[in-house]
């Protein structure tokens, strides 16, 4: 369902509804993953009053570890939602009207500065798991650095199960890196329940998921008589398609009605074509050369290069041939986009009033089936 927004002449602004929920969200959707790294809090703060006030966006996108990469000298864990708290902290009128989610971070092995985060001052680092203390804390720790009193949608970043899922890119389910006992999906689903009924957030997602997870949280949730979840952030782009492989039939609007909510639409930006020519200065592999590594390979360089061909006969640029095909797909409710500068961000907005033609279209499906999803592999 897609619904004209009084006074907003974008696509990118019209509202759509939010899986099964009650919740409309613009069509694209506000990312904040690089705030606190490559971009200043002023950065921030004006990417919010373009955004929101001049386009009227009203759906934005962070996490308790935003920004990334950790490995950058001036990462610190939190200092996303930081930025979105003291843009709040200026516009209180306009909170009733921005939806904001936000996620708790998964499995991780290794004690984590996020998880030291949670507390203020921060503790010590611990692993990151999904039990119902560390799901309430986490929460507690997002609404503080928000400066707000709840959270529209509150997602789980990634499963316990992690380790050996087809996910972040990987290919195949590896049994060798099972997790011993994860905590169970009930554990998580009961910290959601008390938070919905706590007020602290109005519904709760999924992230990085597959189609066995999907399908044992809304079991689950049925068994405990708490509400399904909403939606599914999930990688999906011109270079990554595995989510139609299978998620997609859990996840249509006929079955359980979880919208998709792709990250990464244009490859981490490679499929803006700047990296066409080599690496500019600045740029997101050119600083991080080894964060998100799926996306810098030969195959997925080749089909860029396809793709950037079929951008050019239908005389359109190849963002907006990424993030227009991206939202024209009739399972996606809401496309994350990120930008570094304020001038990469109007170009992603302007791309979703670009309409593709049937004959790019099936251009765009003649090369993936030559090579499907390059950016996944082993």
């Amino acid at each position: 369902i897609v619904r004209e927004t009084p006074n907003m002449t974008s696509r990118a602004a019209q509202r759509v509804r939010l899986g099964w929920s009650e919740l409309e969200v613009s069509r694209a959707c506000l990312g904040t993953m690089t705030w606190g790294v490559q971009n200043t809090e002023a950065d921030a703060h004006a990417q919010l009053d373009f955004a929101i006030k001049d386009i009227g966006l009203n759906f934005l996108d962070t996490a308790e570890i935003y920004p990334v990469p950790a490995s950058a000298p001036n990462w610190s864990p939190g200092a996303t939602e930081k930025y979105i708290g003291t843009w709040l902290a200026k516009n209180q009128d306009l909170r009733p009207r921005i939806v904001i989610a936000s996620k708790v971070a998964g499995y991780m092995k290794q004690p984590s500065a996020s998880v030291a985060a949670r507390s203020d001052p921060p503790g010590e680092p611990k692993p990151a798991t999904l039990d119902y203390q560390s799901v309430m804390e986490a929460c507690a720790a997002s609404l503080r650095r928000l400066q707000t009193d709840y959270i529209d949608l509150y997602q789980v970043h990634w499963p316990s199960r992690a380790p050996a899922l087809p996910i972040f890119g990987r290919a195949l389910y590896d049994a060798g890196k099972e997790v011993p006992s994860p905590v169970p999906i009930e554990e998580t689903l009961r910290a959601m329940k008390d938070l919905l009924q706590a007020g602290k957030i109005r519904h709760y997602g999924l992230s990085n998921e597959t189609p066995f997870g999907v399908g044992e949280w809304v079991r689950k949730a049925d068994e405990m008589g708490v509400p399904r979840p909403i939606s599914i952030q999930n990688e999906f782009n011109l270079c990554n398609r595995i989510f139609e492989d299978g998620l997609v039939e859990s996840c249509t609007p006929t079955n359980y009605n979880i919208g998709l909510l792709p990250w990464s639409p244009l490859c981490g930006g490679r499929l803006s074509g700047k990296y066409m020519n080599g690496n500019p200065a600045g740029a997101r592999f050119t600083d991080y050369a080894q964060f998100q590594g799926r996306f810098s390979s030969a195959p997925v360089d080749e089909a860029i290069a396809k793709y950037a061909e079929v951008a050019k006969k239908a005389k359109i640029s190849l963002t907006s041939l990424a993030l227009s095909w991206c939202a024209s797909r009739p399972y996606v409710a809401s496309t994350i986009i990120g930008a570094t500068t304020l001038n990469q961000l109007k170009e992603d907005i302007e791309a979703f009033d670009v309409p593709l033609s049937e004959e790019t279209l099936a251009e765009v499906d003649d090369i993936h089936f030559a090579r499907k999803s390059p950016a996944v592999g082993p």
